[in-house]
């Protein structure tokens, strides 16, 4: 007899990637050293204060990215970190302390290729990252490596159009060539692109599209994600001749919205606004354009060309898993969906910067994913930014960190339990890195605590929160204790 119930959620599998996640941008600092060039990350200016459609991430021009760069008064946290690049080794070690055993990070283009279309890449920048690597496996850590984090160098803005301009096909694939042959046998997960539905919220710091270089900002935008998810394409298929083992990953920040009411107009909104989420993975991962994309971009008057050959190479080269950043959901009606914006809930509770908590919808997202592509999926990022205190004996008791990695442990493990092949879950980040978007320290994410603030003034020095300890003890019993 073949017994057809899954199991009920108990623990993890013992395959199962308990693991951390940060970006070179928030973390490594020392922006000048080691012959690497500027990066888009470079140019964000400290904006802790400002409202959020103010801060970084949205359009930018030509003039404000050289005067980001002449500017010698502003703040700019990103150039500076956490000074990961010099203390990686004792951080890896601390976050091995949980029991962790994976970790993910990004090379930053930038130090490898610091004008981007060098002729060869920076031998120091790659050094430096066969030691970073190479501690990751030392402290019994399986490496996932992002290859673009928004660490494009500007030049690359400046002298061409971001990934508008088709050259950088051939540029990045040339990156992803030196790093993939460098580490073959040591890095089995890659992540080519972060969060490569960030069109709207990561515009510039994604794309690299001036908006004053271009006729159409959103056509540029999507004929920039063609180009990048061909180079992505094209990249994989090296990858696959230079290791077998080598696995590839498309990853969506989830932008999946409900709908607001039950109105039929809204949950067809929904859709649309669903679909266009999916358009990027359903590209990477089915290797074709789906009907729903060719017909939004007629609707909307976006124009996307392609070259004969780029959807063979599409086809020829689509992602192993699907990865996906998880942090808040939102609602969708037929008004906002026209506009672009979306509605909160009045259901949930939110953070102060109203990142609303719904640990019920990581659930529904990870049936959802596996539904539509069954694949191996990896929650690439789950994080909640809050401040913390410290307290009269250095103590930091962060249960609202505990709640929130709680609760969203639980739905993966009964998503697992749902028959979702879910192989690792990363908390975004395992210590305290400056702010992506307003490139703040007092909105802190990490287990462990880095004593710095939004000014960079401070000692360093790392210390373990609560959360640190609840997290070694989630790992030691795979789930069993939460």
């Amino acid at each position: 007899m073949i017994n057809l119930s899954n199991p009920a959620a108990g623990t993890f599998p013992e395959t199962f990637l308990f693991g951390g996640a940060i970006a070179a941008n928030q973390a490594e600092g020392n922006w000048q050293v080691g012959g690497k060039g500027w990066s888009l990350a470079d140019l964000n200016r400290y904006a802790g204060e400002l409202a959020p459609h103010e801060r970084n991430n949205f359009e930018t021009t030509t003039d404000e990215v050289r005067a980001a760069m002449e500017d010698s008064v502003g703040r700019y946290p990103k150039r500076d970190g956490i000074d990961f690049y010099n203390t990686f080794d004792a951080d890896l070690e601390m976050m091995a302390g949980t029991g962790m055993n994976s970790f993910r990070t990004s090379i930053s283009w930038a130090r490898v290729f610091p004008n981007g279309d060098d002729a060869e890449p920076n031998e120091e920048a790659l050094e430096y990252y066969d030691r970073l690597i190479d501690s990751i496996r030392a402290h019994g850590m399986e490496p996932v490596i992002t290859v673009s984090h928004y660490e494009m160098p500007v030049d690359l803005t400046l002298r061409y159009d971001g990934w508008h301009s088709r050259e950088l096909v051939d540029l990045f694939v040339k990156y992803c060539e030196v790093v993939l042959r460098r580490y073959a046998g040591k890095v089995k997960w890659w992540i080519l692109v972060n969060q490569i539905n960030l069109i709207k919220h990561e515009s510039f710091n994604h794309l690299g599209v001036a908006a004053d270089r271009v006729e159409d900002l959103w056509s540029a935008k999507y004929q920039a994600i063609h180009h990048e998810l061909l180079a992505c394409a094209k990249a994989t298929r090296i990858g696959r001749e230079i290791d077998p083992e080598y696995r590839f990953g498309v990853m969506l920040a989830h932008g999946n919205q409900d709908p607001a009411s039950p109105r039929p107009e809204d949950r067809l909104a929904a859709l649309q606004q669903n679909q266009m989420e999916y358009f990027f993975s359903d590209v990477a991962l089915r290797g074709e354009y789906p009907g729903y994309a060719r017909r939004f971009f007629a609707d909307r008057g976006i124009e996307v060309t392609a070259q004969p050959g780029d959807l063979d190479d599409l086809a020829a080269g689509t992602a192993d898993f699907f990865s996906f950043s998880y942090y808040f959901t939102r609602m969708v009606d037929a008004e906002s969906w026209k506009t672009r914006s979306y509605l909160t809930n009045p259901h949930l509770e939110a953070n102060e910067w109203g990142w609303e908590v719904n640990p019920t919808g990581l659930r529904v997202a990870l049936n959802e994913y596996w539904d539509r592509y069954q694949v191996p999926i990896m929650i690439a990022e789950n994080g909640f930014g809050h401040r913390d205190e410290v307290g009269p004996d250095g103590t930091i008791r962060d249960d609202y960190r505990i709640a929130y990695m709680r609760d969203h442990l639980k739905a993966v493990r009964d998503a697992i339990a749902d028959g979702v092949d879910v192989v690792g879950w990363y908390w975004w980040g395992p210590i305290d890195i400056v702010s992506c978007s307003s490139s703040e320290m007092a909105k802190r994410y990490g287990f462990i605590h880095v004593d710095l603030d939004d000014e960079g003034a401070g000692t360093g020095a790392r210390t373990p929160k609560e959360s640190y300890r609840w997290y070694t003890d989630v790992i030691a019993s795979r789930g069993a204790t939460l």
